[in-house]
């Protein structure tokens, strides 16, 4: 019988989406990944080398799917931290990998794509703030920590709606 070497890793990092995002990498577990891939885990090993290897794959998909799924909008601040709200409303788990994985490693070891993605997007409010579309009040790379760090409100805030967070956001950068 051959294998279908894609299928199986995609239920190895589905199932591991799950377990790095409850027990963080070091709690996860290669035995409790494996059987809820339904495979053998010297899989996990040929495939990604080792359990980190399998966390950093499972973290660059899940922030290129973001990245990929939640363009800027520098002209619309509001409605892109509306968009990244319900995106990690879709994918909870990805809040928490990236938690993991500053706790880990801090911010020495940031995914190229998402050290990429960031500076793209820096540079987009600085293109906005300075066509004088949205406040210049905070320097480009600030505003959009804080704009990220309002569409994450729903995760520390059981209230908290898209519509706060798109409110929240219009009044940062209403000049």
């Amino acid at each position: 019988m051959v294998r279908d070497k894609e299928a199986t890793k995609g239920k190895l990092l589905e199932a591991a989406l799950d377990e790095f995002a409850e027990y963080g990498i070091a709690g996860a577990r290669v035995d409790r990944i494996a059987a809820k891939a339904g495979c053998n885990k010297a899989m996990i090993y040929a495939y990604f080398g080792s359990k980190e290897g399998l966390f950093d794959e499972l973290l660059k998909i899940q922030i290129d799917r973001i990245i990929q799924a939640v363009p800027i909008t520098a002209d619309d601040l509001p409605g892109y931290a509306g968009r990244l709200f319900d995106s990690y409303a879709d994918t909870p788990q990805l809040l928490r990998l990236a938690a993991y994985h500053r706790l880990e490693n801090g911010f020495d070891n940031i995914p190229k794509a998402e050290a990429e993605a960031y500076h793209h997007k820096v540079a987009a409010v600085a293109q906005a703030q300075m066509e004088g579309k949205i406040s210049a009040e905070f320097n480009a790379s600030d505003l959009l920590d804080l704009v990220v760090h309002m569409s994450i409100l729903a995760f520390s805030t059981p209230n908290a709606t898209r519509e706060l967070v798109e409110r929240s956001v219009r009044r940062l950068i209403a000049e």
